[in-house]
């Protein structure tokens, strides 16, 4: 049966007076919305490049995101009766 549904993500990054970059990203699904956050620091014997710590941040938090969509899913297939898979593979979906 064909199943197409939209999310919405935001991602926000902000970086504070002591070089540490952080970022938000929101997922909002209509009926869930999860939250995921990350942060990269720049060593000061570093050059500062913005982007980097940018790009560091924002995959942190999304990893974080991520992490809590694979727990959400093995919970709702736990949900319902299928027993928590013995690896990280959920329900038959290669990694």
């Amino acid at each position: 049966m064909p199943h197409t549904v939209e999310w919405k993500v935001r991602l926000h990054l902000f970086e504070d007076d002591e070089g540490t970059t952080k970022a938000r990203v929101r997922l909002d699904t209509g009926s869930t919305a999860l939250t995921g956050h990350g942060s990269a620091h720049c060593h000061p014997a570093d050059m500062n490049v913005p982007e980097i710590g940018d790009e560091l941040a924002a995959g942190r938090a999304m990893n974080h995101l991520a992490q809590q969509l694979l727990n959400a899913a093995e919970r709702d297939i736990e949900g319902m009766g299928v027993p928590r898979p013995s690896t990280r593979q959920v329900a038959g979906w290669p990694i």
